[in-house]
C-alpha cells in the first residue's frame, strides 16, 4: 500500500464495493521458501471471501491443517502517466493504480458446500454478460461435473482488515490532475473516470 495519505482516504464500504466488482486476485499466504499465491475468483458478500481452490494447490494442502491468516490482493485499472500531461513545470513519471488488501482467516469450508458455491459464482460472472442466456452447471454431464467436484475446494476468508491505494493525482492541482486524465482516457477510459472522480473518494 503506498504511503501517502492523499491516496489512503478511501472509505472500507468503497474499497469493499471495489474488491466484490473486480471479483478476481490474487491470494497470498506466508510459506517457506517463498510466499505461497494463487490467482482466484471469487465472491464478497458482507465481510466474508467465497472462492475455490484445486486440492493440488499448495494453498488448499495448507489449510489441511486449519485456518491461516491470507491477504487477497485485488488490482484494478493502471497505467503510465507522464509528466507532459499535467501542463506545469517540474513534475515526473508516475503509475497510477488502484489496489484492495483484504486480509484475514482464511479456510476450508465443507465439502458440500461447493456446488452451491460454484452455482453462486457462475451465476454472478454470467449476469455480467446478459442478454446472453446464462451458462449453469446444468449443462454439464454426471460424469464431468462430478471429476470437477472431485479436484477443488470450497475456501472462504473471513475478513478482518481492508487496506485500499487509490493512487489518482489527488495530490496534483486539479487541472494537472484533469489533464492527465484528457491524456490517459485515449489508453483506458476506466482509469480516466476513477481520475476524473478522485477528488471525491
Amino acid at each position: 500500500m503506498h504511503p501517502n495519505p492523499a491516496f489512503r482516504g478511501t472509505a472500507r464500504e468503497i474499497n469493499l464495493r471495489f474488491a466484490a466488482f473486480r471479483g478476481f486476485g490474487v491470494l497470498v499466504l506466508s510459506g517457506e521458501p517463498t510466499p505461497m499465491l494463487a490467482h482466484v475468483p471469487f465472491l464478497l458478500e458482507g465481510e466474508a471471501v467465497d472462492l475455490h481452490l484445486v486440492r493440488s494447490n499448495p494453498i488448499a494442502r495448507a489449510l489441511n491443517e486449519g485456518p491461516l491468516t491470507a491477504t487477497l490482493a485485488v488490482s484494478g485499472p493502471e497505467g503510465y502517466i507522464s509528466p507532459d500531461w499535467y501542463g506545469q513545470p517540474d513534475q515526473v513519471p508516475t503509475w497510477n493504480y488502484v489496489a484492495v488488501h483484504l486480509t484475514g482467516q482464511l479456510a476450508l469450508r465443507p465439502a458440500e458446500e461447493l456446488e452451491d458455491l460454484l452455482a453462486r459464482q457462475s451465476a454472478a460472472f454470467e449476469a455480467r454478460l446478459a442478454p446472453k442466456p446464462a451458462w449453469t452447471m446444468d449443462k454439464m454431464s454426471d460424469d464431468a461435473k462430478a471429476k470437477l467436484m472431485r479436484q477443488i475446494l470450497p475456501a472462504r476468508l473471513q475478513i478482518t482488515g481492508v487496506d485500499g491505494t487509490w493512487k489518482l493525482n489527488q495530490n496534483k492541482p486539479d487541472s494537472a490532475r484533469l489533464g492527465a486524465t484528457d491524456e490517459i482516457e485515449k489508453q483506458d477510459p476506466d482509469l480516466a473516470a476513477l481520475m476524473r472522480d478522485a477528488a471525491s473518494l
